[in-house]
């Protein structure tokens, strides 16, 4: 504990100074610097030097013989007679420093209030669920309780999408507000389409005569079978679309299916289908090559 050398000085204070101006100083003071009020390095050895001060200058009796040490120095009033320094606590006006600190008695502490955690997890789904909905059963860790909880996914979700469950996630304490559980949506690979959005596309491999002539081709969607039209003349990776007929995008509407043509040649062909084939290239005034077309 460092030594007060001149308990005015450490108050701030004139030597002509009031009873009421030492109170008010000192509680300014010591708000400033209790230990409990203020972070500052050195904060609390400047308390209790403040501390030592105040016990001075309140007393007349201390403050009198103060006054007469500064005329004929000796022993300072707030040392004991052994040269020890006395706790500034032992002279301490608790009242005052309850004042000081803006409360006439100590007050228990309430009970802090805190919102419940958070809980991410990641949902592995089909393209179907995803589309309609879907509910399912998770195993989630609460803190190091571990819980099955049922949960819905909206219709409509895509690949990245963030769900929020609110309310479901960790339980709050002494009045705090339960937490959500945040569901990032990833989507199975499926093995006829591929989602964008709520769009689907699927690969559509259609014969040369059917590209040439039209057809009508039944097609695959996530709830049902229809017929796709062909339009004859149907190019290579040119891509037909089904309005309609993708995802749900949860709104009432659903993205559309997009068929991704290329021409499949056969590997082989009977004398019949060649004798055609060569007559064909005979009579054909079709150019592949020809930049123009």
């Amino acid at each position: 504990m460092s030594a007060v050398v001149d308990p005015y000085k450490t108050l701030g204070l004139a030597h002509d100074c009031t009873l009421v101006d030492v109170k008010a100083s000192y509680r300014k003071l010591a708000r400033k610097y209790h230990p409990d009020m203020s972070k500052a390095a050195g904060a609390e050895a400047r308390f209790k030097d403040i501390a030592q001060a105040y016990a001075t200058l309140k007393d007349p009796a201390k403050r009198a013989e103060y006054d007469e040490a500064l005329l004929a120095p000796k022993a300072p009033p707030w040392a004991n007679h052994a040269g020890t320094e006395r706790n500034p606590f032992d002279d301490m006006d608790l009242a005052d420093l309850m004042a000081s600190m803006g409360r006439g008695r100590a007050q228990p502490r309430r009970p802090v209030k805190r919102d419940g955690e958070d809980i991410e997890h990641t949902v592995d789904i089909t393209l179907a669920e995803a589309s309609a909905g879907t509910t399912m059963m998770l195993d989630l860790m609460d803190g190091a309780v571990r819980r099955s909880l049922e949960v819905k996914i909206p219709a409509g979700v895509v690949q990245g999408r963030r769900v929020r469950l609110s309310g479901m996630g960790g339980k709050g304490s002494n009045g705090g507000d339960n937490g959500s559980i945040y569901l990032n949506v990833q989507l199975k690979a499926d093995k006829v389409f591929q989602a964008q959005g709520h769009d689907l596309y699927f690969d559509l491999r259609l014969s040369p005569w059917e590209a040439l002539l039209g057809a009508q081709i039944q097609v695959s969607t996530l709830t049902s079978e229809v017929l796709l039209t062909v339009p004859a003349f149907t190019q290579g990776a040119q891509t037909l679309r089904l309005k309609g007929r993708g995802m749900q995008d949860g709104k009432g509407g659903a993205g559309d299916l997009y068929a991704k043509v290329s021409i499949a040649v056969p590997s082989s062909l009977t004398a019949p289908e060649l004798a055609l084939v060569e007559q064909l290239s005979k009579l054909s005034t079709f150019e592949p090559r020809n930049r123009l077309r």
